[in-house]
């Protein structure tokens, strides 16, 4: 039976949370944040605890490709689908498992992107969060909801202010990324999905300036996840109910990204509203075709 990671893992999370290093407000001079090893090995080993026989990578020689067109200098994306908070620990546990000294190689180019509410809103899971390396943002949805709960305008107009400076630092980090030769990890949906709730796995209209930054890009899939959202507590991501599962990351064949946008954008009318939005919701359903197609040989 599967009990909270709060419950089943609280010694663990006490441990990372005394190596916590991360900061726990972010602005524009800490939106680039290294792994922290020490907390890094911990994650490894719940990973390792909850991944049943039968986990693995499937298209490998497409995140090899992947990996030889950024040491060949192209700038690098990963798109992913997102489950639960251990989407990537264990992404970057089986690609140094599962695919040897290019999987380490490729795990070490990850940087994540991902939303300032990971080292805000609660100090295990900040402690959590910090053992990969991440790129933060004021995530789109994270300043609708701060915007609501504004008491003054003034206080609207200053929180408004606050993400357009931590968002145009976490351009420039993401840019430094690009030309250091790391691969930047974004989850397009923006959340986690949360079954009965299919606008939590809408891609987000943002990705579409992602295909214009970035020269290829590969799409992973994830079947399978040892984490699962309790739907009567999904804002507390500690509440989230653990148990090994079968877990396949599987990537797309190597996308030119520009390319990709350009032809899709040819395909619709002249009319279309919102072709940034199309572009992204074209990329959920390849993401559902290939998601599909694994989960008959789960």
């Amino acid at each position: 039976m599967a009990i909270s990671l709060r419950e089943k893992y609280a010694d663990m999370l006490k441990q990372i949370a005394n190596l916590s290093v991360a900061a726990a407000k972010i602005d524009e001079t800490n939106v680039y944040q290294k792994e922290n090893p020490q907390t890094r090995k911990f994650m490894d080993a719940l990973v390792a605890e909850n991944m049943a026989e039968g986990s693995r990578l499937e298209g490998k020689e497409n995140f090899r490709a992947f990996l030889d067109a950024v040491k060949n200098g192209k700038h690098g994306l990963i798109l992913m689908e997102h489950y639960s908070n251990t989407d990537l620990p264990a992404l970057c546990y089986l690609l140094e498992h599962d695919l040897g000294e290019d999987g380490k190689d490729l795990s070490k180019r990850i940087v994540a992107i991902a939303g300032m509410k990971l080292n805000e809103a609660n100090p295990l899971v900040r402690a959590f969060a910090e053992s990969f390396t991440r790129v933060v943002i004021y995530p789109t949805r994270s300043l609708t909801k701060a915007e609501e709960k504004a008491k003054s305008e003034e206080e609207k107009i200053e929180e408004e202010k606050r993400a357009r400076t931590i968002n145009l630092a976490a351009m420039r980090a993401m840019d430094k990324c690009k030309r250091d030769g790391e691969v930047i990890l974004v989850f397009p949906s923006g959340t986690r999905y949360r079954p009965g709730h299919p606008e939590t796995k809408r891609g987000l209209r943002e990705i579409d300036s992602y295909l214009r930054m970035f020269d290829v890009m590969i799409l992973v899939t994830i079947n399978g996840s040892a984490l699962t959202i309790d739907m009567n507590n999904p804002d507390d991501m500690l509440a989230d109910l653990v148990a090994p599962d079968v877990q396949i990351f599987t990537a797309s064949p190597v996308i030119d990204c520009k390319q990709f946008r350009k032809d899709y954008l040819a395909t619709l009318p002249e009319s279309e509203p919102d072709p940034k939005q199309k572009v992204i919701d074209h990329i959920m359903e390849i993401f559902d075709e290939q998601h599909d197609k694994i989960e008959k040989l789960r």
